[in-house]
């Protein structure tokens, strides 16, 4: 592949789609992104072949002048390759999900997609600083418009909402990018992650990326237009915004706060441990007694990306490779249940949780999906969604016992919520004749399943295929971060047992001290 731009194509089919989508009718527009979506799929599967384990850290390198000031630099580590493969992996079934359900402006709904596609790719790709937050703010104009306009009742509200609160907190990113172009003398992301800024400075450069990462992940209490966007949004637009949109904030902490800003990061890691405990135990609690299914998934996303952030400054290499399986495991069954959602909603046209009940009688193969989603949400040894969890409460556990007690309360809570929830749906006694008439899954609905579930599976029972090739850059992002970790509560255990060689000293001396008084006696 040496030479060839893949990644620039990676971005260059979807926009060739989009604007075919816009000239096309329904039907042809909804082909037209299946197969750009599917193309993309491809060239994914190409990337990850084609990638060297332990190999340089930045490979698939681009580079060429625009004009002065902006260079177009592409390039991915092992970090990014896997974020791009989740895009590409959940794009064709955000299309197929679309399918039957778009009849509106079917080819703008589709181009918006395709777009979005380009600028989520573009986002884990840009090596260049301002490259980075072109792609990074531009992403909120499809999605606005897909909430927008293919929205629910209360469309209007929850996008002006999701652009304002994820606008507003970027501007301050931008502001503190040009600083550190002026500091630096470059806008290179590989060179910037290893230049060391001023200690005074750091401070208030990672408050302005903050501001930023954390609405867009999003982190408690800036998360309030999550819950609205969801429920106003297509099914599509949400299995798209749980499982790649709002990975882009953690992809920015670990891409930019952490790495560039080690200093800062170790200063401000209680002031995101108490945030995130909060999301964990207070979103469970709301998660609760929610009625309607797609804001009870939209709670535990808060809940779970508080999870990842707690993992994420534990300043150690377990709590960071658990937060990046957590992310790509929550991409992937947060977007399942969110499209399990949206295949009942089709039939009855009803998100109300009361609505629904015995399920598992009339639909057994979909509640058979439903179980499996949902047991990988909670954290079911031998799914996506146990392993991540598990190393990051690992990481978190050397940093703060307590902070891993109250964050394993929000696991706790998250079985609770998750399966009341299952239960009210898919068990009990079928109240409603609609619902006891309601068909099983169609073909459609199995080829986005079975994907999906073939995913969490693969993780769950082998997750080294995902470890393997983010070890080594989360290695060097460890070894950056060493300089700053701060001492964490199994430093102070440690510190507290004095070394064997001391205490074989010690037991030498109070040896000869007796032996010593034993004499004088004599």
């Amino acid at each position: 592949m040496s030479g060839f731009p893949i990644l620039s194509l990676m971005l260059l089919v979807p926009l060739v789609g989009a604007v075919a989508c816009l000239l096309a009718n329904r039907e042809a527009a909804r082909m037209i992104a299946l197969v750009a979506t599917l193309v993309d799929l491809v060239l994914g599967a190409v990337l990850w072949s084609r990638y060297q384990i332990g190999g340089p850290q930045w490979q698939f390198q681009e580079h060429a002048s625009v004009f002065a000031g902006f260079e177009w630099k592409l390039g991915i580590d092992g970090i990014a390759l896997l974020l791009i493969a989740l895009t590409v992996f959940l794009m064709p079934v955000c299309i197929g999900a679309s399918w039957n359900a778009i009849e509106k402006r079917a080819g703008e709904y589709y181009a918006n997609f395709l777009v979005m596609e380009t600028l989520m790719i573009g986002v884990f790709s840009a090596q260049d600083l301002f490259l980075f937050y072109i792609m990074f703010e531009a992403g909120l104009i499809p999605m606005y418009l897909i909430i927008g306009i293919w929205g629910g009742a209360d469309r209007i509200y929850a996008s002006y909402k999701f652009f304002l609160y994820t606008l507003l907190g970027s501007v301050l990113m931008l502001i503190a990018m040009m600083w550190m172009v002026n500091e630096a003398g470059t806008s290179d992301i590989p060179t910037l992650m290893a230049y060391n800024f001023p200690v005074h400075a750091q401070t208030w450069l990672w408050l302005a990326f903050f501001a930023s990462f954390a609405v867009k992940m999003p982190m408690w209490p800036t998360h309030t237009w999550l819950p609205d966007a969801h429920v106003q949004a297509p099914t599509a637009g949400s299995v798209i915004l749980a499982g790649v949109l709002l990975k882009m904030g953690g992809y920015g902490f670990i891409r930019f706060s952490l790495p560039m800003f080690p200093e800062a990061s170790a200063q401000f890691a209680p002031l995101i441990y108490g945030l995130s405990m909060a999301a964990v135990v207070i979103t469970s609690l709301i998660a609760l007694v929610q009625h309607d299914m797609k804001k009870l998934i939209a709670y535990s996303s808060v809940a779970h990306m508080g999870i990842v952030t707690v993992g994420l400054f534990a300043f150690n290499r377990q709590g960071l490779e658990g937060s990046m399986l957590i992310m790509l495991s929550h991409g992937l069954v947060a977007g399942a249940l969110f499209l399990a959602v949206g295949v009942i909603y089709d039939r009855l046209h009803t998100r109300e949780i009361d609505r629904y009940g015995g399920l598992a009688i009339n639909m057994p193969a979909y509640a058979l999906f439903f179980m499996l989603f949902t047991m990988a949400s909670v954290g079911l040894p031998g799914t996506s969604g146990f392993v991540g969890e598990f190393l990051s409460l690992m990481g978190v556990y050397a940093q703060s016992s307590w902070v891993a007690l109250v964050c394993t309360t929000g696991i706790i809570l998250g079985a609770a919520y998750m399966l009341y929830l299952y239960r009210r749906v898919v068990f009990g006694v079928q109240k409603h004749a609609d619902t006891a008439a309601m068909p099983d899954l169609d073909k459609r609905e199995w080829a986005m399943m079975i994907p999906l579930a073939a995913a969490v599976l693969w993780m769950g029972i082998f997750p080294e295929t995902f470890l393997a090739p983010m070890r080594k850059d989360i290695a060097a992002l460890d070894a950056r971060l060493a300089q700053a970790r701060p001492k964490g509560d199994a430093d102070l255990r440690l510190a507290a047992i004095p070394p064997a060689s001391a205490t074989h000293e010690h037991g030498d001396a109070m040896e000869h001290g007796s032996k010593a008084e034993h004499e004088g006696a004599r």
